[in-house]
């Protein structure tokens, strides 16, 4: 008998430094524990992120302006030219309980943004929860956005089960 696999997408977005990272890693470190499928997209806006050693064969083979993939028994990793839409990426990913996306918050996704220290208003009309620590004051944060203990994982995961986009 095959499984059934959730696929279940929810967006986590919020300023530099806020936990976001912190908070997906351990969203998907419970998640995978209970050994549901999970899947990560990662957004890097100012295009940072490397994947490879200079000089290395998969790098030159990039340099060449080829879309790669690298095969090994444990990973594939795919060097793509091209911007992917989340559509490509779920296709890609196949078979998964759990997508979270970090970042791309123009993504028309159920979000948690994360704040620590301080609020930042410019999220509010993209956010259906606010996850945050004691640093927030509650009552700033808008009655129509849930609010979410930062330091819960679970209780997050709950408003995921509850929240997220089934595609």
């Amino acid at each position: 008998m095959s499984k059934e696999f959730k696929k279940l997408v929810v967006a986590f977005s919020g300023p530099s430094n806020s936990g976001k990272t912190t908070l997906v890693v351990k969203v998907s470190e419970i998640l995978k524990a209970k050994g549901f499928e999970v899947c990560i997209v990662k957004h890097d806006p100012k295009d940072k992120a490397f994947f490879d050693v200079p000089g290395k064969d998969s790098d030159k083979f990039f340099k060449t302006g080829a879309n790669v993939a690298v095969v090994s028994p444990t990973r594939t990793t795919l060097f793509s030219h091209k911007r992917s839409e989340i559509e490509e990426l779920i296709r890609l990913f196949g078979e998964f309980d759990y997508l979270l996306v970090e970042g791309l918050k123009t993504l028309p996704l159920p979000r948690i943004s994360v704040f620590r220290g301080k609020l930042d208003e410019s999220y509010f009309p993209v956010t259906d929860a606010i996850a945050h620590d004691d640093s927030i004051e509650r009552s700033l944060i808008p009655t129509n956005i849930d609010r979410l203990d930062l330091n819960n994982p679970e209780e997050i995961i709950s408003w995921i089960e509850i929240n997220a986009k089934r595609v």
